[in-house]
């Protein structure tokens, strides 16, 4: 009896030390993985620069491309350039056969010398009628001839200055064939216009060009491909960021590991839909003077449309990390406008510097005296709440309040003034993370400029060996 409730005694003592092992691996594991601090991914604070590109592609041409036709029909007597070939100005080409227009030459002589020796058979004719006439009219004087005997030789007389005038006319159009005749056999020589490069040839010696109805295309030039034009297709999206003589960057696929670079030119006004799809044409200027560029290559071409150098910067990633437990910033309005870092940027002069100083003054005794008087909050809040002014509005008051500082600037400061007011008002603010000892701290930044994978920031917090989050580390388990 004695033994067998030491066996259960001691049974029950081992049930008991293994559930409380279990309890306290399941509280362990449990426990120690709630009260672990997440693990964040970080990236330094750096200086850099951000350049915001807008991206499309096009096909690479000449600045100029001509197409050479024939203006007379005939048989290819000779083709004298080819694919590639660089030809000049006024160069034959090519040459059709002239005999049948050589022909209509000859004719077109002979037919002006008929028409020369009728206007001298005309003139001869006038004279001997003028003779007549006057001699007529100094019988008629002496009665000796009846007057109609002087009014046929009146007659007779102007016949003849008429065939004399119609001999004259005659000649002028036989003179206007020949010149016809001659130059339809100048064009049977056909030459370059431009100084160039044989593009496209669609002649071979034989053939027989007809150009009754329409100009055969035989030649295709470019004109000096050292120059060339990209004409891309941009979407509506982006074409209003797009300005003349902003830098471009292209590559091609003929050489994958180059890039080259060129200008905007133009934005042309003629808009595509393809497909419910609007672009427009963009022509950018090229300069290839090696001649690696050919005509037809697609270019994949990145246009500048901004760009910041050595400003603050961030992970793209940073912007969008907030932690779990967060609570709102208490930072959460935007701060005000700061005119003093506008001007840091603008070469004032003495003058502008001490009307500038006085607005300062005046704009910060208002402050003072508004937030005294229980105000609302300053200019630079965050967006529109009900009975509040938006960014506009309150740039509109800022500028006025600015006014005799703002008649000292010439036309370009005043506009680069007034608009880097509007864009620190209507500037998005966000927090970003640091690390730091128990949760992480936000720091308020103003968001400048955005590309693939950098952001400009700009806040007074901000300095260099700041660690900002970007995000949280994946437990593996």
């Amino acid at each position: 009896m004695t033994v067998r409730s030491s066996t259960r005694r001691g049974r029950w003592v081992s049930a008991m030390a293994l559930g409380a092992l279990l309890a306290y691996g399941i509280w362990w594991y449990f426990g120690s993985s709630e009260a672990a601090a997440p693990s964040y991914r970080s990236a330094p604070l750096e200086r850099g620069d951000v350049v915001v590109t807008v991206s499309a592609t096009g096909s690479l041409t000449a600045l100029s491309t001509v197409d050479i036709g024939s203006q007379v029909s005939g048989q290819v007597l000779e083709v004298n350039a080819d694919f590639n070939d660089h030809v000049l100005k006024d160069q034959v080409i090519a040459r059709i056969d002239p005999a049948n227009f050589q022909a209509r030459v000859t004719q077109a002589r002979a037919d002006l010398a008929s028409a020369q020796a009728g206007l001298q058979e005309a003139q001869a004719n006038l004279r001997n009628a003028e003779a007549d006439y006057t001699r007529k009219t100094e019988l008629v004087a002496r009665q000796l001839v009846s007057r109609s005997e002087l009014d046929v030789s009146l007659a007779a007389r102007d016949q003849a200055r008429a065939r004399v005038s119609s001999a004259r006319a005659s000649i002028q159009q036989r003179q206007a064939a020949l010149a016809n005749a001659e130059l339809d056999l100048t064009y049977t020589e056909i030459r370059a216009p431009v100084d160039g490069v044989v593009l496209l040839r669609q002649v071979e010696p034989g053939q027989t060009v007809a150009a009754s109805f329409q100009t055969p295309v035989l030649f295709q030039i470019a004109e000096d491909l050292k120059k060339m034009q990209i004409e891309l297709s941009v979407d509506e999206s982006d074409v209003g960021q797009i300005r003349q003589g902003q830098p471009v960057e292209f590559g091609v696929d003929a050489f994958p590991g180059r890039q080259f670079r060129g200008n905007v030119r133009q934005v042309r006004l003629a808009a595509t839909n393809t497909q419910n799809v609007i672009t427009y044409p963009v022509v950018i200027d090229v300069s290839n003077a090696d001649l690696s560029l050919l005509p037809g290559m697609t270019a994949n071409a990145a246009i500048e449309v901004a760009k910041k150098r050595d400003v603050w910067r961030v992970p793209n990633a940073a912007l969008r990390f907030k932690p779990a437990a967060a609570a709102e910033s208490q930072n959460s309005r935007r701060p005000r406008i700061d005119p003093q870092r506008i001007v840091a940027t603008m070469a004032l002069s003495a003058v502008q510097r001490e009307a500038f100083d006085a607005d300062a003054a005046a704009a910060a005794e208002r402050m003072a005296q508004r937030r005294a008087q229980g105000g609302g909050r300053p200019a630079g809040g965050d967006g529109v709440s009900a009975g509040r002014p938006g960014p506009e509005q309150i740039a509109q008051r800022i500028l006025a309040g600015y006014g005799s500082f703002r008649d000292t600037l010439s036309p370009e400061q005043r506009q680069a003034f007034d608009q880097a007011v509007v864009e620190q008002l209507s500037a998005r603010w966000v927090d970003l993370w640091t690390e730091a000892d128990p949760e992480p701290t936000p720091i308020r930044v103003q968001v400048g400029i955005s590309d693939a994978t950098h952001t400009e920031v700009i806040g007074e917090e901000l300095a260099e060996g700041l660690t900002i989050i970007t995000g949280v580390q994946r437990q593996r388990g």
